[in-house]
């Protein structure tokens, strides 16, 4: 069916002063959302997005005095702020346009010095250059692997929002337990290689919290309402046992209230019980061992936890809005913040304890993953970006760009744009630090990650920045060092001996896809949208497909199979309003598409077990023909998705609602919407059957 035209910005001429700005600093003045279409950006969107950089373009005249200044500080410049060199790639150009004669010395990050750029081990270090007139200059110099391995074998997991997995133990909504367990039966039982996971950062305290882990307080550390109380080793020793016993059984009242009568899972709720819990184990002391362990971490961590667990504390006391709070404690480094500190310095520690017990059970997940032989283990979610009033954005604010937000423009599928919502980093500031935060970032998930999904990949190549107050479509293209990005994300995926997985769907830059696969980060196809569109736009052969890749049949943000294959997901938006198109004329084109990946799949001899001998339901009978398809394809990683497993009809996000719809706090459920533990997920035949298909086929691709 015809998709509503995008919406654009008026078209304007900027003028070539302004053009020629914007280019220097990466900002773009016109983006292509289809290759037969050019779309000019705003003045507004420009000018906006240039002074959130700190250029002025408030008149002609201080954009060209802006433009001279730029352009002299590029000419005159011997090096940018970053520098990469990747192994058996060569001199840098930046190294190459030197000089004759010019010295070059590097500090590496362990202490050692070396002359020349050359046999630098990897790691970011210290360039130091200096021309034969005496000029020097300084840059970071990141070395990094030219790839990252592709995985040894073709491997299969499952893809799973941790809070939606219930267990007999959980305190109303899954938990690091049960992800320990999962993982043990998944990899034991099923054969899985991998376990994947919905992003487990920090979110913004306060009730209602915002239920969507794609808008956390910080990416930098995890959230300990995903902590399984009774794991941890001071909780059996709390010196009100019987106040610990009254919490377990208000969570055992909250669990079964979400399994047993229909409850949607409550956030808030379960880290109300957690809180007082955490409270009460505190009061216990560690002992040598766990405390040198406590310490090691606090020390590991450094001033990033101890401003995370600051503002923690400080949020209790002032909300959780740090723009709100009073204006001395607004900036992490000034007195009024170092004497607040010290005056809640009980609740500091016992934010960053918290933090350090969640690491510890993150770290057991993975361990135990790894000793049921999966080669991966779990696969952690990098969220695009953080919560504007959250800690990351107040720590680390001089690399968020003030007064904007990251989203997308207008495309096919939403004429109005979005805006997530998430301030987004400056480039300048990123390379003048030699790309710290997000190598401190990455380091801290690959603690525990034995690969890594970053979610929006395209953001280390560009990002749509939306000015505050305005609507998507004013907005306009930022660019990043996307080398450097790459360089950051390979390096310590390499150090971590990880994976990594770029969600590539959507609109994608022409070569970004290119250069990922280049660098050994694997991309994301989704059946449903694999098609031939550069021919006849009918589905795409799976000897087609792409090897480097994890294949699913949905994600989070889509229908479920089976309501795909039913229609149901039709029928859900319909009943919402948040149809485009007449209800008649959008399950008539649900219908032509589902028809005709099911022609596909029959004339594959993949559709079979349908009714006659076996009894199967056409539409579980579908679920196992579409992973029969993609495990007909070459990609290396084939993920499915546990609510498809047991026929679960709802999305667990609904894009375009916000109170029309339980995103993120539906409990994984039937084909009847009826809850299902994890006690039950390993009984189920549904299961069990689409395990056969999948462990069949994958064994006949390993290796």
């Amino acid at each position: 069916m015809p998709a509503a035209q995008p919406a654009e910005p008026p078209t304007e001429d900027l003028p070539e002063d302004l053009t020629r700005l914007a280019a220097l600093h990466g900002v773009a003045t016109s983006y292509r959302p289809s290759p037969d279409r050019t779309v000019q950006a705003s003045a507004t969107a420009v000018t906006l997005a240039l002074a959130a950089l700190g250029v002025d373009t408030g008149s002609p005249g201080t954009v060209r005095a802006a433009l001279t200044a730029r352009e002299t500080e590029l000419r005159e410049r011997l090096l940018p702020p970053t520098v990469v060199r990747w192994d058996g790639g060569g001199t840098p150009a930046a190294l190459a346009a030197l000089p004759p004669g010019t010295r070059l010395r590097v500090d590496t990050e362990r202490g050692e010095r070396h002359d020349g750029a050359d046999g630098v081990p990897h790691g970011v270090h210290r360039l130091t250059a200096t021309t034969p007139d005496g000029r020097t200059a300084v840059a970071h110099l990141i070395v990094a692997p030219a790839r990252l391995p592709t995985p040894a074998a073709r491997s299969h997991g499952l893809l799973v929002q941790l809070y939606s997995l219930l267990s007999h133990r959980s305190w109303g909504m899954g938990d690091l337990g049960d992800l320990g367990e999962l993982a043990a039966w998944a990899g034991r039982a099923l054969g899985a290689g991998f376990v994947q996971v919905n992003p487990l950062h920090a979110a913004v305290p306060g009730a209602p919290t915002d239920p969507s882990p794609y808008r956390p307080s910080s990416r930098r550390f995890p959230d300990p309402v995903h902590l399984r109380i009774e794991d941890v080793p001071e909780f059996a020793y709390v010196p009100d046992p019987e106040r610990a016993r009254a919490l377990r059984e208000r969570a055992a009242r909250l669990r079964e209230g979400v399994l047993e009568k229909d409850a949607l899972i409550d956030r808030d709720a379960v880290w109300e019980l957690k809180r007082e819990a955490l409270e009460l184990l505190n009061a216990v002391p560690l002992g040598p061992g766990r405390r040198a362990a406590y310490c090691d971490y606090l020390a590991e961590q450094g001033t990033a936890l101890e401003d995370h667990a600051t503002w923690c504390a400080l949020a209790e006391v002032h909300g959780s809005d740090w723009h709100q709070w009073p204006e001395g404690l607004r900036d992490p480094r000034s007195a009024a913040t170092d004497r607040a500190r010290g005056e809640l310095m009980d609740r500091v520690d016992f934010h960053s304890r918290l933090t350090w017990l969640t690491d510890t059970q993150l770290t057991a997940a993975q361990r135990t993953a790894r000793e049921a032989g999966m080669p991966l283990g779990i696969v952690h979610d990098l969220a695009v970006g953080v919560h504007p009033r959250g800690a990351d954005s107040w720590a680390q604010q001089a690399h968020f760009a003030a007064g904007m937000s990251v989203g997308a423009p207008p495309d096919a599928f939403n004429a109005r744009g979005q805006d997530w919502g998430l301030p987004p980093w400056r480039p300048d500031r990123l390379a003048d630090s030699g790309y710290a935060p997000f190598r401190e970032l990455l380091r801290g998930l690959f603690r525990y990650a034995g690969a890594l999904r970053v979610d929006h990949v395209m953001g280390l190549f560009r990002l749509w920045w939306v000015p505050e107050g305005r609507p998507p479509t004013e907005g306009t293209y930022v660019h990043y060092d996307a080398e450097a990005m790459l360089a950051v994300l390979v390096l310590e995926a390499h150090r971590a001996g990880a994976v990594v997985i770029g969600e590539d769907l959507g609109t994608v830059e022409p070569g970004v896809r290119e250069a990922l696969r280049e660098r050994g980060v694997l991309g994301t196809s989704v059946l449903w949208f694999e098609r031939d569109w550069t021919g006849d736009g009918g589905p795409l052969p799976p000897e087609r497909w792409r090897a480097d890749c994890l294949a699913t049949a949905t994600t989070h943000d889509l229908p479920s199979t089976a309501a795909r294959l039913t229609g149901e997901h039709v029928e859900l938006r319909g009943r919402l309003g948040l149809l485009t198109h007449p209800l008649e004329e959008e399950r008539a084109g649900a219908a032509a598409d589902t028809a005709e990946w099911l022609d596909v799949l029959a004339r594959l001899g993949l559709l079979h077990g349908t009714g006659g001998d076996t009894g199967t339901p056409a539409e579980e009978a579908g679920i196992q023909a579409v992973h029969r398809f993609l495990l007909r394809t070459p990609a290396r990683m084939v993920g499915i998705w546990l609510p498809d497993t047991v026929g679960d009809r709802r999305p667990q996000n609904l894009p375009g609602t916000w109170d029309q719809y339980p995103n993120w706090r539906l409990p994984l459920a039937d084909a009847e919407g009826r809850p299902v533990t994890l006690e039950d997920l390993a009984a189920s035949p549904r299961l069990h059957a689409l395990i056969d298909v999948v462990r069949e086929r994958c064994g006949d691709r390993d290796g």
